[in-house]
């Protein structure tokens, strides 16, 4: 034994590698005081803690890959974590994002990164005083007025994180290649459980409620469908998978009118054709007329692809036909477990349910609410973050603005959201706060569109008119939800908007 532990620094000292020593000598310890004081559950805490603190310094680049790879599988993996872990689990991710700001400020900090100036950077800053202000002036208590800036803010934060990390463009590709991966999966357990059903549907579903004191770490997702009717795979819900699936899918567009190679391009065509079926089967409205306007964009008007023209108008010829030869009540239609996708494409314009959702406190209510009472209110700062209408709101159960304006809680009088991203910030951070985050997407989008215009680079080329595309779809989709806070796709948003930033910068087609 004794020339076992004399051993262990000859070892080390052979590979040359001290850091893997301290790592070494760090986890031993700690996993014996972990199993006497803390339990197992704690101890694997611990271990993974150090663990994913050394990748962070170490290895950035590695985590965000982990990171990305890791994020659609969440709400399905979170079914398996014990109370124990549970709110370690919930918010790791967020942790990394932290994490990996922390490790960029080291990098400027110890002279190894120059500061940068990005197109989001003044706006940000802008947007950022605003919701302080914002905060200060509505007197909101600074934990909830905090929570409820972090809902906002936290994954644009990957931007700036990605952008001062400074990956190659090895990198990016990987990390193309990783997600598509990932996305040709989920696409295609979504179409085995649009055909085996409930079975699949109660393994994958998240249904259980988690709670830390009285703050509401996951809802839980309620099937209001009929089994196997609205796919998800791994997500919990079916928005938050179609969501996913339209971002990838329109980055899948851009590349494939950038890239020349046949080979590539036909893998694109193969995950395309693997997106789409499941993209329909979410029945998420949302997902698909994203999708169809970042389409639009980017082959019928930037690539001016007469393809894509003639499909959309293709599209329309047979929408008008079928609703002349079935007779479809459109203006009566309304939503129901077993409803197709025909039907529901036709019921978002529907009279019946626009007048359910006003009487019924849905989307349409709090459109007119934010305009006609919360706006009106507090009109240049809003009423505060964490307030009013998104994420927070719900997990904390502010109900304080709800009650002064004389307002149910949010959605149905009970969820707390509002089902519309623009009028939440519109409401929480002001009208001076929503320019400034206006602001932040054109930016991103003129930075896409000049990176298209100008790179030589069919990767970045294609990743740049994707993110256009990508850009146009998200606009939308946080009019009907609150996507912006929804890791599933938020978090790509900014990941993909830095890649494209770091990529032109190398190349020199951005100042």
């Amino acid at each position: 034994m004794k020339s076992l532990l004399e051993s262990i620094p000859n070892l080390f000292r052979s590979s040359g590698d001290r850091r893997l020593a301290v790592l070494f000598a760090l986890v031993t310890s700690l996993t014996i005081v972990s199993v006497l004081f803390l339990g197992p559950w704690k101890m694997l805490g611990v271990i993974a803690g150090l663990m994913i603190a050394w990748l962070l310094l170490f290895r950035p680049e590695t985590m965000v890959l982990a990171l990305a790879i890791y994020t659609p599988f969440e709400p399905f993996l979170l079914k398996f974590v014990p109370d124990e872990l549970y709110i370690f689990a919930r918010y790791l991710p967020e942790i990394l994002i932290y994490g990996l700001v922390a490790v960029a400020v080291l990098k400027v900090l110890s002279r190894r990164r120059e500061l940068t100036s990005t197109p989001i950077d003044l706006p940000f800053v802008f947007f950022l005083i605003v919701a302080l202000t914002s905060l200060v002036l509505n007197a909101v208590p600074w934990f909830s007025g905090l929570l409820g800036l972090r809902q906002i803010i936290r994954f644009m934060l990957m931007f700036f994180a990605v952008v001062y990390l400074e990956p190659e463009r090895r990198f990016v590709r990987r990390l193309v290649l990783a997600m598509f991966g990932v996305v040709v999966f989920e696409s295609v357990l979504g179409i085995v459980q649009s055909f085996v059903g409930a079975p699949l549907d109660e393994i994958l579903i998240p249904s259980e409620q988690r709670f830390y004191e009285s703050i509401q770490l996951t809802s839980g997702t309620e099937q209001t469908w009929s089994p196997g009717t609205r796919i998800f795979a791994t997500m919990g819900r079916y928005d938050q998978l179609g969501t996913f699936l339209s971002f990838f899918g329109l980055l899948a567009v851009g590349l494939w009118y950038s890239l020349r190679s046949r080979l590539t391009r036909s893998r694109l065509i193969f995950v395309l054709a693997v997106i789409l079926p499941a993209l329909l089967l979410t029945m998420s409205r949302a997902s698909w007329f994203g999708f169809a306007l970042g389409l639009l964009i980017i082959g019928g008007w930037l690539m001016r692809d007469r393809r894509v023209r003639l499909a959309y108008l293709a599209m329309i010829v047979l929408a008008v036909g079928y609703l002349a030869w079935s007779g479809l009540a459109v203006r009566y239609l309304t939503d129901y477990p077993e409803q197709t996708a025909v039907e529901r494409l036709f019921e978002a314009f529907s009279y019946e349910r626009w007048r359910g959702e006003y009487y019924g406190m849905g989307r349409l209510y709090w459109l007119v609410q934010t305009v006609t009472t919360v706006v009106p209110s507090s009109p240049i700062f809003g009423v505060g973050p964490g307030q009013y209408g998104g994420g927070a709101a719900a997990a904390l159960g502010n109900v304080r603005v709800y009650q002064e304006l004389n307002l149910p809680f949010g959605v149905y009088g009970t969820d707390g959201y509002i089902d519309n991203n623009w009028f939440s910030l519109w409401g929480e951070i002001g009208t001076l706060g929503l320019v400034f985050y206006v602001w932040i997407f054109i930016a991103l989008a003129i930075m896409s569109w000049r990176v298209w215009c100008r790179s030589r680079d069919p990767l970045l080329k294609g990743l740049a008119l994707g993110l256009v595309g990508g850009l146009a779809a998200i606009t939308l989709q946080a009019a009907l939800g609150t996507y912006l806070e929804v890791r599933t796709l938020a978090l790509y948003l900014w990941l993909f908007a830095a890649c494209v930033y770091v990529l032109a910068k190398k190349e020199g087609v951005l100042k």
